[in-house]
């Protein structure tokens, strides 16, 4: 039997049972390879219900740095008999299956081409421990050891990790140690090691960092000056607050007088949240909400509110499936349109799509500028694949000398000195009006404002000129929006090609894999990865300047296909649509197969002579 043979480069999957203890030893695995210098991407796949219920943990370790899912299993450590039969079938040929052999697992539930490892975890956690609840949590680090010797990984980093997480717990820094060496000791005493698939200490992580695109956007929110925050516990975006508290205890805290100088609100409900977060925002403070897609739904009469009463505010939507309840705990890039157009009427909103925790940190920081600057409500589209699992990405860049864009704030001094405010009024030829902050001027500048239709100086009108002025206005400001957004990245092609991809997000990690292995196989696409909506004009030219364009992304309803339909009066048929929404976060290879498969030439039709259709 063929066996996989590879060093710093294999997928590693852990299927468990929720609850068990099992995350924690897990990141504990993924941890010890990045310390070894070897880059490692882990996704955590939980379920929304109830303790018991499966779980899984996949590690993929890539010394070339490839952080998206490359799609198959190479080792599977199946801790769960439920879920048994679907997870040794995700095993590569020729890859290995590692599982408690404790109880005897009939024959017929293993497969010929995968090389099987049985370790009697259970009995070696038994024989060791007494304590019930000690037995299945140390069982969780005996097969880490033993997974370390099989893998090749050393010892002391692990003891290492134990030292720093246990610092001043002895006893429980000696007992986890145990643990690890309980598993280490069986598979050196019963088992040949190491198997194909190991990890060699290399010097690949530099000076990457290793966190959430949920922590990162909240500390982005502290750069970028939000003293703000009103939230609703939602999966996947309750950590993105938690994380801002967490922050605002350390730079938002007066260390003289302790004096707190930030604001956090757990709302009663989604609404009440978007409305705090409007007032503040009406107020001059910098706010933010962080929410997912039932959030967005019960959010949407405040965003109306926001946009034409023309209100800095600021959303992070961590996105998951839906509709409806969907799947909490799966991704999917699918609130592009609702949050595009949110708002009964016509209302279009700027959206941006970091691509990784890097991404997260900039993005939520530029959201905060771009809310003062344009007036209005920007939506930060994560999703739960960045936002709830770790990431290697670049260092977040702080600069304390940054200035935050205010936007156009009328003075005082400017008041009084008798200049026109006209609080939706025109006067730069860009759609974006001036406004002044509450109290000011005691007798000048706007004190309250309303959802209602208005004339240029805020007066209550209806009638239609006014009406049309102050919408066609929004739509000046939409579009000045497409060069103060950050600009999509290009990414051209080897080779001179027709074909071009569009992609954003948290599909760039695969795309980046698929698109280096189509130009092994000779097949060339030039490569644009969005970055915000409204688009800018070079996301048209991008399209004009090929024949076909595929649209890759994480929905049923190819939502981003749609925008760029509407919104650049794109021929559809040049467009083609790659759609993923499993739940889970898109692969390299279902990218590559669909474009490989698209691009084969049509098969041509034989013409037959009548003589050889009758002998037919």
């Amino acid at each position: 039997m063929k066996r996989i043979d590879a060093i710093n480069d294999f997928v590693i999957k852990f299927a468990n049972v929720n609850g068990s203890g099992s995350a924690s030893a897990n990141e504990l695995f993924a941890k010890a390879i990045l310390r070894m210098g070897v880059p490692v991407s882990p996704r955590n796949i939980f379920p929304s219900n109830i303790q018991g219920m499966p779980t899984w943990y996949e590690a993929r370790v890539c010394e070339s740095g490839y952080q998206g899912r490359r799609g198959g299993v190479d080792m599977m450590v199946a801790m769960n008999p439920q879920t048994w039969d679907a997870d040794v079938a995700e095993i590569e040929p020729g890859g290995y299956l590692f599982y408690d052999s404790t109880r005897p697992v009939p024959a017929s539930k293993f497969r010929p081409d995968v090389h099987v490892i049985g370790i009697p975890l259970t009995e070696i956690s038994n024989a060791a421990y007494s304590d019930p609840r000690q037995r299945q949590l140390f069982k969780n680090i005996i097969y880490v050891g033993a997974l370390s010797v099989l893998l090749d990984v050393e010892a002391e980093v692990f003891e290492k990790l134990f030292a720093e997480q246990y610092k001043g717990k002895e006893m429980l820094l000696d007992s986890n140690v145990r643990a690890l060496h309980l598993g280490r000791d069986y598979v050196k005493l019963h088992l040949a090691a190491p198997l194909g698939i190991r990890v060699r200490r290399a010097d690949k992580v530099g000076d990457q960092i290793f966190t959430d695109g949920n922590s990162a956007a909240a500390l982005g929110c502290i750069y970028g000056g939000a003293t703000v925050a009103a939230w609703y516990p939602i999966t996947p975006s309750s950590s993105v607050p938690e994380a801002f508290q967490k922050y605002c205890d350390k730079y938002r805290v007066d260390p003289a007088t302790g004096q707190h100088y930030y604001a956090i609100v757990q709302a009663e409900d989604e609404l009440a949240s978007i409305g705090m977060v409007v007032g503040a925002g009406w107020n001059g403070a910098r706010a933010f909400t962080a929410t997912s897609g039932p959030g967005i739904s019960l959010m949407t009469e405040f965003i109306g509110l926001a946009y034409f009463a023309e209100i800095p505010v600021t959303i992070i939507n961590v996105q998951r499936g839906g509709p409806s309840t969907g799947m909490p705990t799966r991704t999917q890039q699918s609130d592009l349109l609702c949050c595009a157009y949110a708002s009964h009427g016509d209302a279009k909103h700027v959206l941006l799509f970091p691509e990784d925790p890097h991404e997260c940190f900039e993005h939520a920081a530029a959201a905060l500028d771009l809310a003062d600057r344009l007036q209005t409500p920007i939506f930060v589209m994560t999703d739960l694949d960045i936002g709830m699992n770790q990431r290697l990405c670049k260092p977040f860049v702080w600069d304390d000398a940054r200035d935050y864009d205010r936007g156009k704030v009328m003075t005082a001094e400017e008041l009084e000195a008798g200049k026109d405010f006209g609080r939706y009024k025109d006067v730069d030829g860009d759609g974006i009006p001036w406004r002044t902050l509450p109290g000011t001027h005691p007798s000048k500048g706007s004190f309250f404002t309303r959802g209602t239709t208005r004339d240029p100086y805020a007066r209550y009108s209806e009638r239609g000129p006014d009406y049309i002025y102050n919408m066609e206005r929004l739509l000046r400001k939409f579009k000045t929006a497409a060069d103060l957004v950050p600009q999509p990245v290009l990414r051209p092609a080897v080779r001179p090609t027709r074909v071009g991809v569009i992609y954003f997000g948290s599909t760039s990690p695969a795309m980046q894999e698929a698109l280096d292995v189509l130009t092994q196989e000779g097949i060339d696409l030039d490569a644009m990865r969005l970055r915000a909506f409204p688009f800018p004009e070079s996301v048209d030219r991008f399209i004009a300047g090929h024949d076909k364009v595929f649209v890759v992304e994480q929905n049923r309803d190819a939502q981003m296909h749609s925008l760029l339909v509407n919104e650049l009066a794109i021929d559809p048929a040049r467009l083609v649509k790659v759609l993923h929404y499993d739940g889970t976060p898109i692969t390299a290879r279902f990218i590559t197969h669909f474009i490989e498969t698209n691009l084969q030439p049509a098969s041509i039709p034989v013409q037959l002579t009548p003589a050889q259709k009758e002998a037919a």
